[in-house]
């Protein structure tokens, strides 16, 4: 497939994202947004994360409970990290209006499901879970072979030497259209292609017996089950950062733009991109 002309005063329409790329990342987009709310929904039945191999009563290893108290004010929801604690009524630990108040540490409104169901908050995120494995992997195996990896995001010492550039173009909105990533894409990429995306999967597997039995050295490497989920929230956390980063990204560079490369692979360039055939991503 070639580059269609471009049009007077506009940068070529470049082929910029592989039928690989594009079908993989609207599918992560569903499993994410699955396991985020699942997982969620995981957290309230244990509303508290730990460093270390165990927890419980004799033990002061949390860095983080969510939860709700009784105050001379009447109930009151609850956040204490590390050793500090907040009111964060209406938002965790108590959520929902004065007349049917809802003590779990995330509200129903961002769970699945939206009430206390525990057993089926496991299996959605399980599935999608999976899903989100099996996919990790075609995209690995075909961004090896089409070379989008070595291309987009694995960044050179080009790409490190320009960030400074890159972010202050970024600061004054001012973005480039062209063949291939920009320094701080690639980086951001990269960290969630090979770092974050890897984290996540290995913790929720270090968090399952299972898995324990069959690799045991997990445990090792994470620092124990507690210390495993810990990092999985956290990770959680970073992707859910990304994520609104990531939207505000494509609302300032060009929403139909961006969308359009994501659907057909189309890519509108900037004026002076040089036009090429035979480069397909």
């Amino acid at each position: 497939m070639t580059e269609q002309t471009s049009h007077k005063g506009k940068g070529p329409l470049i082929y910029r994202q592989s039928i690989w790329t594009r079908v993989t990342h609207w599918v992560w987009a569903i499993c994410l947004f699955f396991l985020l709310l699942s997982g969620l929904q995981i957290f309230n039945a244990h509303p508290a994360l730990y460093i270390g191999q165990q927890s419980g009563f004799e033990f002061d290893n949390a860095v983080l409970e969510i939860g709700a108290v009784n105050t001379d004010a009447g109930a009151r929801g609850q956040t204490t990290i590390f050793g500090r604690t907040f009111d964060t009524t209406g938002v965790l630990g108590m959520s929902g209006s004065a007349e049917r108040p809802q003590f779990t540490a995330f509200p129903g409104a961002v769970t699945i499901p939206s009430y206390r169901d525990l057993a089926t908050g496991r299996v959605v995120h399980f599935f999608f879970g999976w899903v989100f494995v099996l996919t990790m992997f075609v995209w690995f195996l075909a961004s090896f072979i089409n070379g989008h990896i070595r291309r987009d995001i694995v960044p050179l010492g080009a790409d490190l030497k320009a960030v400074p550039a890159d972010i202050a173009a970024h600061a004054r909105l001012r973005f480039h259209h062209g063949r291939r990533y920009g320094p701080l894409q690639k980086l951001s990429y990269f960290t969630v292609f090979f770092i974050l995306f890897p984290l996540i999967v290995l913790t929720g597997l270090t968090m399952s017996p299972g898995i324990n039995a069959i690799a045991p050295f997990l445990l090792d490497i994470f620092g124990g089950r507690q210390t495993a989920r810990t990092i999985h929230f956290i990770v959680m956390l970073a992707l859910v950062g990304f994520f609104i980063i990531h939207i505000i990204m494509v609302l300032a560079a060009g929403p139909f733009n961006e969308l359009r490369s994501m659907i057909t692979g189309w890519y509108r360039a900037s004026p002076g991109t040089p036009a090429s055939q035979g480069d397909k991503p």
